[in-house]
């Protein structure tokens, strides 16, 4: 027999969960975790040579400095998945006062996401920098292992429903904590793999970064998961002692 405050936590605990996945995947699939803002371009030269980091950005071979270039000179943003640039809809928009422009997105390969990143991008005799490297990786990865934890959790969840059990809330309970504890670890990875780029790169005049709402939605997931461990620990192990205490009344 479930108490109705036992019931009422693991309702709320249910609902933080999936508004926790939700956001946590809403976050994984967009490409606005961080985004540049450049200057506009008003001469000709300088757009002939945006035309061709354009070209090569969308269509050329994945290569680290030319992506990070055309993020930085064309209001790019990036994603755990996604990058993205603006790229102007007329051939002459340099001469426009306010040029129309459209934003055109590029995916990560499976292969470019474990491609070596190294101490100077784009310099493969540079050697490889281990730490950007493996920040990359961990970046795409943590998120997964997050909602496949909540995935497992759900499951449990459902079979202890059927079962009429609370006994596994306390480790679906833990399940959550580790989701959550991975979903601020994609967030960290993902700020220090950034901060490790900008060092190594030089970023050009007046061109700034701000982080995007994408990471904003992977950083409130974080809490939301474990708010809803934290009821399910309780619930759990309060319905313990509450039927430790009946099973002794029953004895004396």
């Amino acid at each position: 027999m479930v108490d109705n405050r036992h019931a009422t936590a693991l309702v709320i605990a249910g609902v933080l969960s999936v508004l926790a996945s939700v956001y946590l995947s809403v976050s994984v699939g967009s490409p606005h975790w961080y985004r540049y803002t450049s200057p506009s371009v008003r001469a000709e030269p300088n757009a002939t040579e945006l035309r061709a980091l354009q070209d090569e950005f969308l269509e050329g071979e994945f290569d680290e400095k030319t992506v990070s270039d055309a993020l930085f000179r064309m209001n790019g943003t990036l994603g755990l998945w996604w990058r993205c640039i603006q790229t102007p809809v007329d051939a002459h928009w340099y001469r426009e006062p306010d040029p129309k422009m459209v934003m055109e997105c590029v995916s990560f390969t499976l292969s470019q996401q474990f491609t070596p990143k190294y101490k100077e991008p784009g310099n493969h005799n540079s050697g490889e920098d281990l730490i950007r490297s493996y920040l990359w990786r961990y970046q795409l990865l943590l998120p997964l292992v997050s909602l496949g934890l909540v995935v497992l959790g759900g499951l449990l969840g459902f079979c202890a429903c059927l079962c009429g059990s609370l006994t596994p809330a306390l480790f679906i309970g833990l399940l959550h904590l580790l989701a959550g504890l991975c979903s601020l670890a994609t967030v960290c990875c993902f700020l220090a793999g950034m901060d490790l780029l900008h060092r190594v790169s030089v970023l050009p005049d007046h061109v700034d970064g701000t982080l995007g709402w994408s990471l904003y939605l992977a950083l409130i997931a974080s809490p939301l998961h474990m708010m809803a461990a934290a009821l399910l620990v309780w619930a759990a192990r309060s319905h313990s002692q509450s039927y430790y205490r009946m099973t002794v009344y029953r004895v004396a």
